[in-house]
């Protein structure tokens, strides 16, 4: 049978200390024929990035020819890749050089140039020093992730701790420069219990979301469940997960059910899977949570670390797109490309908030499946 949709949630959920709690609702709607791109995409874009229906789909158009840009760009310019990011303002990519003289080869790509003072592997390797546990990061310390437009590696700390994370940051060995100290109130968690896409059940009845559905199954969040967990509607096992360290992981399910390249907009209807081109920063994206529905936002950065209560997660990727608890293990969607799964983060969707999710390509290497795509 299809895979039946979540309902939209009328109910309570509750989070404590250990302990997840959720009100079950019944999914029994069947997946309608996806379209190419969704018209609730465009609706929710207009909402939360303030555009209209032209500008949405302009934007979408500019974001997959930056896609192809920066991709061709980061294999021609090597050690010279200074990182990229979509400029909204302009509807191009900026892409960042250690050497002036590769300027004209972005250029003639189309993309804007600037000269940064460290490349992309640079940064990269700062970030692995900070994974690295070399020197341990103090509790006050709640993240960090690389921002290409700052050309460094941001530090988040909780106010009145940015000495403590200079000197988490030197511990690890980052040069000078390449890290900048950003004080927020931000306390981020994992986002449990009931979560976007389709609606699965683990063990005794917590509930999170199919992430992507793949060849034989589907890809969803690592910290839903252990290897081995079982779950119902649709009926499956947990045949690999990770978390933390990673927040990904895979469920096979029985021929009963048919997974489909498509998530769910919660406004009946599906936004098609057609790929996993990897948006840029700065980009548009929307996520999909059976807690607070249809949401769009940006790509803030990626390369993101952060420290759960559970552990620290490597990896993630940052966006300013809102999610509450219930949210975790939902689909990243931009345009028609696959992005990634709801790992944490904080705030709501009535004030605002910060929502990381773990790459979907790490997860389908890690467990050798392939996106299913129409």
């Amino acid at each position: 049978m299809k895979r039946r949709l979540a309902a939209r949630i009328a109910g309570t959920v509750l989070v404590t200390a250990g302990t997840v709690a959720a009100l079950t609702v019944p999914a029994t709607a069947t997946a309608p024929t996806a379209a190419p791109v969704a018209g609730t995409m465009l609706e929710a874009m207009q909402r939360d990035l303030g555009l209209t229906e032209a500008q949405a789909l302009d934007r979408l158009h500019l974001e997959t020819a930056a896609q192809r840009t920066e991709s061709t760009l980061r294999g021609a310019l090597a050690d010279a890749f200074g990182g990229s990011y979509f400029d909204a303002a302009t509807g191009k990519l900026v892409v960042g050089v250690t050497d002036a003289a590769r300027s004209e080869q972005v250029r003639a790509a189309g993309a804007e140039v600037r000269q940064v003072a460290f490349s992309a592997q640079q940064l990269t390797g700062v970030i692995d020093g900070l994974n690295a546990g070399k020197a341990q990061a103090p509790k006050s310390v709640t993240g960090w992730y690389t921002s290409n437009r700052q050309n460094a590696v941001v530090v988040t700390v909780k106010p009145g701790a940015a000495a403590e994370a200079a000197q988490f940051a030197k511990a690890a060995g980052a040069p000078d420069g390449a890290v900048k100290i950003v004080e927020s109130q931000e306390q981020p968690k994992t986002l449990m219990d009931v979560v976007g896409g389709n609606a699965y059940y683990i063990g005794s009845g917590a509930r999170c979301s199919v992430g992507f559905a793949v060849d034989g199954g589907f890809v969803s969040a690592g910290h839903c469940g252990s290897t081995g967990d079982t779950t119902s509607e649709p009926s499956g096992t947990f045949e690999g997960s990770s978390f933390p360290g990673d927040d990904y992981s895979y469920i096979s399910v029985g021929d009963d059910d048919t997974p489909q390249p498509a998530v769910n907009n919660y406004e009946g209807g599906t936004q098609a899977v057609a790929g996993s081109s990897e948006a840029a920063e700065g980009a548009s994206i929307c996520r999909s949570g059976s807690t607070t529905g249809w949401h769009c936002g940006t790509v803030e950065a990626k390369n993101q670390s952060v420290q759960y209560q559970e552990g620290t997660v490597e990896g993630l990727t940052r966006t300013d797109v809102c999610a509450e608890p219930g949210d975790s293990g939902g689909s990243f969607i931009s345009g028609d490309q696959a992005q990634g799964m709801t790992s944490g983060g904080s705030g709501d969707c009535t004030s605002g908030g910060t929502t990381y999710f773990q790459p979907v390509g790490e997860a389908l290497s890690a467990f050798g499946v392939s996106l299913l795509t129409q």
